[in-house]
């Protein structure tokens, strides 16, 4: 195998010809974009799968599965994946603390990862939507959920970071909320759940390729699959 040398004239450069045979001069790489962090929140173990609870790290799993991101690693006390959506840098995680306190794994990736607060996108179920309902917000409290309140505490009591919530619905009758968030889908919610996923799915896209304003507008006029049925 041979090897070519390019030799410059005496005084000049490689790059600092005019002739048209000159070698182009390469141009610096745009700085690269800073990654997007998705978290999903929920409880660890096979006691809390399909709970209610729960439907922040259904989420996070469609879009996973969508991009085909694999969450394979543990990073910081989350189930953690790195990936692209679209030319967007991205990392999913589903903190394994347990939903009150998932401001521990969360503001560790944060810190870490110097992701700036604007770019973290929190999902997480809401009492007070109803069911299968989405709701894409630029900020705001924790509205009782605890592990959001976690996560504000964590982030130095900061609520500028968007968040999507996904309703759950009210208990029936005089069921006390805790129980009635750890109790499982029955077979028909699981249907409109799964439509209310790939609904989801398509609002991350939106927000990151093009923008929180056009994503809101798509998740805040969207129907739930009883609503269109």
């Amino acid at each position: 195998m041979s090897h070519f040398r390019i030799s410059a004239a005496p005084g000049s450069s490689p790059t600092s010809g005019t002739t048209d045979d000159a070698q182009p001069v390469l141009k610096p790489k745009p700085p690269s974009q800073q990654p997007w962090l998705i978290v999903g929140l929920g409880n660890p173990g096979k006691k809390y799968q399909g709970t209610r609870h729960n439907v922040g790290f259904q989420m996070v799993d469609a879009i996973a599965e969508a991009e085909g991101i694999p969450i394979s690693s543990v990073n910081f006390k989350a189930l953690f994946g790195k990936g692209f959506i679209g030319n967007v840098p991205v990392m999913l995680a589903k903190p394994q603390t347990f939903v009150n306190l998932s401001g521990e794994s969360v503001g560790a990736l944060v810190s870490y990862y110097k992701i700036p607060l604007k770019q973290v996108l929190v999902i997480f179920d809401d009492l007070d939507l109803p069911f299968a309902k989405l709701r894409l917000l630029p900020k705001g409290g924790h509205g009782g959920h605890n592990g959001m309140k976690n996560i504000i505490d964590h982030f130095k009591g900061s609520r500028d970071f968007p968040r999507l919530r996904i309703g759950i619905g009210r208990p029936p009758g005089k069921m006390d909320a805790a129980n009635f968030v750890l109790r499982p889908f029955t077979k028909q919610e699981c249907q409109e759940l799964d439509f209310t996923f790939q609904q989801g799915v398509e609002a991350v896209r939106i927000l990151l390729l093009e923008g929180f304003d056009k994503s809101a507008k798509f998740v805040n006029t969207a129907k739930t699959m009883e609503q269109l049925g």
